[in-house]
């Protein structure tokens, strides 16, 4: 059987316009929402890239019928998803940062019980859910209870449990959240398979960089409820002229004096530090290497180690969002 295709119209898997959100707190407005605009091409994987708090999974809620924008146009498989939330709700498949699955239930359960929600029939449901354990490597675990699962296969599992009936669209928010780097790579392998050999048109939300670098076709930077930059991860890379220069100091102290010393040197277009690294952007980064580290010891500033590499998405962040992922992430855990 065919996965569903729906909407019936040519163009974007998924397309967000001028999309507007905000919250009312204890500190006042708070806006995760500013404009946010982007569109997926059918059968990709499509990743929304930023720290926590940059307005991911809110995007993500509106897509999906779960709220609704103060503005803005939201259209998913064709099908403008404030006009006819419950026609989307047909066609997309979701899972949570947090498991969806019923703990008490086995594996098997688990995929029969939202088999059986959307109305499948007796036989294509038995076929479909052994398909499924096969597929995301759990058949060996279909007769044990959810709560028993490690947590890779618990996500293996939420997964497998939101493509039961076939969507057009799966959105994943922040899948990997909390596993090991071996169960990272294991969920990926299912996924990118699942979307080269059925044609899953896949939008995820994810703060792990080296993620949306490998798998996703196309990535979209949010800061501040905003797409800062969009394109796949060469082209995004590949605007940023130059190398990357990561100069590890003995310790934090000297620091904001490294930071004023690369300011003073030509070569040096932008200098940030986190903790006691300091990353320095070059054009040519062995050539300007030499005039990096004069300069540094003009001021008495030892230097433990050196590290010269091409730009890196954290970098691309670093130039559209004036600041550095970590310290995003950190601004939004404060």
């Amino acid at each position: 059987m065919n996965d569903v295709k729906a909407g019936g119209e040519v163009g974007a898997a998924v397309e967000a316009g001028e999309l507007r959100k905000s919250y009312r707190s204890r500190a006042g407005e708070v806006r995760a929402l500013d404009g946010l605009t982007f569109s997926v091409a059918p059968g990709s994987v499509f990743a929304l890239l930023g720290p926590n708090g940059a307005g991911k999974t809110t995007a993500v809620r509106i897509l999906t019928t779960l709220s609704r924008p103060d503005a803005g146009r939201a259209v998913v498989a064709g099908i403008d998803v404030l006009k006819r939330p419950g026609r989307v709700r047909q066609v997309i498949g979701v899972a949570s940062q947090h498991s969806g699955t019923v703990g008490l239930l086995t594996g098997q359960e688990n995929l029969a019980l939202q088999a059986r929600l959307y109305g499948m029939p007796p036989k294509e449901l038995k076929r479909r859910v052994a398909e499924l354990l096969d597929q995301f490597g759990l058949t060996e675990a279909a007769g044990r209870q959810a709560s028993t699962y490690s947590g890779g296969m618990r996500r293996r599992l939420d997964v497998a449990t939101a493509l039961v009936h076939r969507p057009a669209v799966l959105f994943l928010d922040e899948p990997t959240t909390g596993l090991d780097p071996e169960g990272r790579a294991e969920l990926w392998a299912v996924l990118t398979r699942r979307c080269a050999e059925a044609g899953t048109t896949i939008l995820v939300t994810t703060h792990y960089l080296d993620e949306a670098d490998k798998f996703a076709a196309r990535v979209a930077i949010t800061d501040r409820g905003r797409i800062v930059a969009e394109g796949t991860s060469d082209q995004l890379k590949a605007q940023l002229q130059g190398d990357s220069v990561l100069l590890e100091l003995g310790g934090t102290g000297q620091v904001e004096q490294a930071e004023k010393a690369l300011a003073r040197i030509s070569q040096v277009r932008q200098a940030t530090a986190e903790g006691a690294v300091v990353r320095a952007r070059v054009a040519d980064g062995p050539r300007a290497l030499p005039a990096v580290l004069a300069g540094l010891e003009a001021d008495g500033i030892g230097v433990v180690s050196v590290t010269v590499a091409r730009p890196s998405l954290d970098d691309v962040y670093l130039h559209y969002a004036g600041r550095s992922f970590r310290q995003a992430e950190g601004s939004a855990a404060a």
